[in-house]
């Protein structure tokens, strides 16, 4: 194919509908707008239904929001874990999802406590639980945690209080330094 021979498809452009010139156009006498009436007349909002109470006054009104933003964790219980795998085994995404207890290696998990641990394993997840962390310590395993949750002031007024108070904190250490 040559460049001069590019087309766009049949029906791709159509020239724009001319209302109101003449019987012969097809669009003449009412010009696509039917006979009397208001919407005939004057032009009408589109979410106007006559006088009647609105759709969106008929709803009831839901508060808050919701984030399309939110990333859903996977629960992952240490009772999994000990049941499909063998003590000092490497426990990733990957070998996860081989298992079977998360759908793919690109979904977010997180280690929760529910159950018991009772053999070491070395464990590498974006998300584990205080609770988690600690039994699997204490039952000799080690973790790496990959993605953890990052605790910020979200208000502006409470973010400058905490920024202060850190502020502070960081001055008091200071002193404290260079006093010993």
């Amino acid at each position: 194919m040559e460049q001069h021979e590019l087309r766009q498809a049949p029906g791709a452009k159509h020239s724009k509908k001319r209302v109101g010139r003449g019987q012969a156009s097809g669009q003449g006498t009412y010009g696509g707008r039917g006979r009397k009436g208001q919407k005939a007349r004057g032009s009408v909002r589109p979410q106007f239904e006559g006088g009647q109470m609105s759709i969106v006054r008929r709803l009831g009104h839901k508060r808050g929001f919701r984030n399309f933003a939110r990333i859903e964790f996977r629960a992952v219980g240490l009772r999994d874990l000990a049941k499909h795998f063998a003590a000092g085994a490497s426990v990733d995404a990957e070998a996860l999802a081989a298992v079977g207890l998360i759908d793919n290696a690109a979904t977010p998990f997180k280690v929760l406590a529910t159950g018991a641990i009772d053999h070491a394993l070395t464990i590498t997840a974006p998300r584990l639980s205080e609770a988690a962390k600690s039994a699997i310590t204490a039952a000799g395993g080690s973790f790496t945690e990959t993605a953890a949750a990052e605790h910020r002031v979200r208000n502006r007024i409470h973010r400058r209080k905490a920024a202060a108070a850190a502020g502070a904190a960081t001055a008091a250490a200071a002193t404290t330094a260079q006093g010993e």
